[in-house]
């Protein structure tokens, strides 16, 4: 064997045995996710079907759907609601999307930094094991998850009536997302200090891409801006109506140039360490004396990234309230726009910065149970009973993290809700700025519900704790996805968003607002009762 040879083997030794033992591991953890994404296509389908059975439904869905700039945020452009195929390439595909990557991320650094963090890389490189073997393992575990997840959806949505061709492509599109965002992962975990970091970038990273690219289906940017992005590309696919498979060559291609220099970079930095250095600690213990300090340290970094991320949204999606004048001037009647009050510009510009804080404060919830769901890690890797066997109480402990979650989801909100004012009242000066935050005030009760359930589960029943995850997509669905398929009135109350007032109008109802904060003061004590009841790390 030549030297060269010998030095290639080195680098790829052991990449086989680890692939099948790390997918035996992770099988469990992938599966949920190609399940999830695979009933998004397929549910599509069939609902279509069953709610819009004839043309004339479908011609007001198009309607509908073309008026509401806030879905078109969500879920891109509806290029054709007259087919059940091309719903769901608007239902399903940019979420699908954004799942499928989220699901890659998990995988390649769960078995990349998160190995390095937790000693079992070091473990398994004691033996015959390449440099790169982790890093490749990773990106294999991606590419096959991807590749199942886009054959499975393929099968199931077509067995449900989709058509071949766009579900081929729809389908395709997920697993070039998974590819393009295992490289962004792969690449985070280079960059990142640890696991957490490589975490919050790679996923800050869909999350900038996800939005810009709403941002550029929404505004009046031109075609350009939708290959702005790489979720854009595979929008410009638009299964059901174009049929374009070449945007995926450029998202292949993207995968690979990124896989590419997170390789690089993987041969050079040191085992355990990121290219980005680390700052050594502080000498002191300074704020973490005390266990509201302490807590306060260690959610302060997200906490403070989830605000300067609120501040860009909220700036971002007030420069949309001028796209309400363009939907009025081409289609004065459309649904969307009846009912106003007095200056009707004005009444439906504030309706749709409604509805964008109804988005805000689903995201502001996200924040909020991950603060909650940190609980859970803490006691899970024993860092949380060091601190309990002394004379600090359970219950001052849960709370140091329950008010951070409380108060970083109240003030993420009002962040974004006082931006939006701002941007939008520059937009369209009928727009009253603090009428704009006092709305986002009256939202805070609607997303703190969901805080409170997730604190209910990690708090009384831990093992329960997915249901606060649970919470934030059923009330996702609920509230912009339940009046499309005309649910009934009390399906549409399960969600929290939907008994908030409009202060808007001349005489808004708080009752609603009333009923969710003494949900929220319920499900946050019977959490507390849990939690002081409850063995540890179970």
């Amino acid at each position: 064997m030549t030297a060269e040879a010998s030095t290639q083997s080195n680098r790829t030794a052991g990449i086989k045995p680890l692939l099948v033992v790390s997918l035996r591991q992770d099988r469990l953890l992938i599966a949920p996710w190609i399940a999830l994404i695979t009933v998004l296509s397929a549910s599509s389908i069939l609902a279509y079907l069953w709610v819009f059975p004839d043309q004339a439904d479908r011609m007001a869905l198009a309607n509908a759907m073309g008026s509401n700039p806030a879905l078109s945020l969500v879920f891109g452009p509806a290029h054709n609601m007259l087919t059940s195929d091309g719903f769901n390439a608007w239902r399903a595909g940019q979420l699908g999307a954004f799942f499928s990557g989220l699901m890659t991320i998990f995988i390649v650094v769960r078995n990349t930094r998160a190995a390095e963090d937790s000693g079992q890389a070091e473990l398994l490189a004691s033996g015959v094991m390449g440099r790169g073997a982790r890093l490749a393992v990773a990106v294999f575990m991606a590419a096959i998850a991807s590749l199942a997840l886009g054959v499975v959806c393929f099968v199931v949505t077509v067995l449900c009536g989709g058509g071949v061709i766009p579900t081929v492509l729809l389908s395709a599109s997920y697993t070039a997302s998974g590819l393009m965002f295992a490289g962004v992962a792969a690449l985070g975990s280079q960059v990142s200090g640890d696991a957490r970091g490589a975490t919050s970038l790679s996923i800050a990273t869909l999350g900038i891409i996800y939005v810009l690219r709403g941002y550029a289906d929404t505004g009046d940017l031109g075609n350009w801006a939708s290959w702005a992005t790489p979720l854009g590309w595979l929008g410009e696919i638009r299964p059901g109506t174009a049929n374009n498979p070449w945007p995926l060559l450029l998202a292949l291609g993207f995968a690979i140039l990124l896989i590419s220099v997170a390789f690089l970079l993987q041969s050079k930095r040191d085992f355990g360490f990121g290219m980005l250095p680390q700052r050594p600690g502080r000498p002191r213990a300074g704020l973490a004396r005390t266990i509201w300090g302490h807590s306060l340290k260690l959610h302060l970094p997200s906490i403070v990234g989830w605000l300067i991320a609120f501040v860009g949204l909220g700036a971002l999606f007030g420069t949309l309230v001028t796209t309400i004048d363009k939907i009025m001037a081409n289609s004065p009647g459309i649904p969307f726009l009846q009912g106003g009050e007095g200056d009707l510009a004005a009444t439906m510009s504030f309706a749709f910065l409604g509805m964008i804080l109804k988005i805000l404060a689903i995201i502001a919830a996200v924040m909020g149970v991950q603060v909650i769901m940190k609980i859970h890690s803490e006691e899970a890797s024993e860092r949380a009973e060091p601190l309990l066997a002394g004379s600090l109480s359970r219950q001052k402990y849960l709370a140091s993290h329950a008010i951070i979650a409380f108060a970083g989801t109240a003030l993420a909100l009002l962040v974004g809700g006082l931006f939006l004012g701002i941007v939008a009242h520059a937009s369209e000066p009928t727009i009253n700025t603090w009428q704009v935050l006092h709305q986002a005030l009256v939202t805070i009760p609607g997303a703190s519900v969901l805080v409170g359930l997730a604190l209910l589960a990690v708090g009384a029943v831990p093992s329960r704790r997915l249901v606060g995850w649970l919470g934030i997509v059923a009330t996702f669905a609920l509230t912009i996805l339940g009046p499309t398929f005309n649910l009934w009135n009390w399906a549409l109350a399960i969600s929290p968003l939907y008994h908030l007032p409009n202060v808007g109008v001349a005489d808004p109802d708080f009752v609603g607002v009333t009923v969710l904060s003494l949900i929220t003061i319920v499900f946050t004590t019977v959490g507390f009762l849990g939690y002081r009841r409850r063995d540890m790390n179970i």
